[in-house]
């Protein structure tokens, strides 16, 4: 069992930044795959950005591409989400997931790939 810890949310003004932190449990993070997903109220739950565990590959959301950068620091067992330039739209519950992978190389946007999620923390943006 991964238990994966979120901190970091608030409030912010629009075109201000917030880095976002997921700690978690396990001794080993290797071997997962990390990502981050927000849901917005009234909307599906969606992919943001992933890293793979070992922090080559990274993938991001159209919408947050340029804005948003996801790294990992696998000796403090953490990932993180700096986000800069927001808006209003990226108001949101933002999730850390982590997804057991084979592959050093493999990170994916599917919600239903991640095994283990976080209790999320609450992002809000005000134009």
């Amino acid at each position: 069992q991964v238990q994966l810890v979120e901190s970091g949310g608030g409030l912010v003004q629009a075109g201000g930044s917030l880095r976002l932190s997921c700690a978690t449990s396990r001794p080993t993070f290797g071997n997962y795959a990390m990502g981050w997903f927000r849901q917005a109220p009234g909307k599906e739950r969606e992919f943001v950005a992933g890293i793979s565990w070992s922090g080559g590959v990274k993938n991001y959301a159209d919408s947050v591409k340029g804005r948003f950068t996801i790294s990992r620091d696998n000796a403090k067992n953490t990932v993180y989400l700096q986000m800069n330039s927001l808006k209003p739209e990226d108001t949101a519950v933002y999730y850390c997931a982590a997804d057991w992978v084979m592959s050093s190389t493999v990170v994916s946007t599917t919600r239903s790939a991640y095994d283990y999620w976080g209790q999320g923390t609450q992002v809000t943006v005000s134009s």
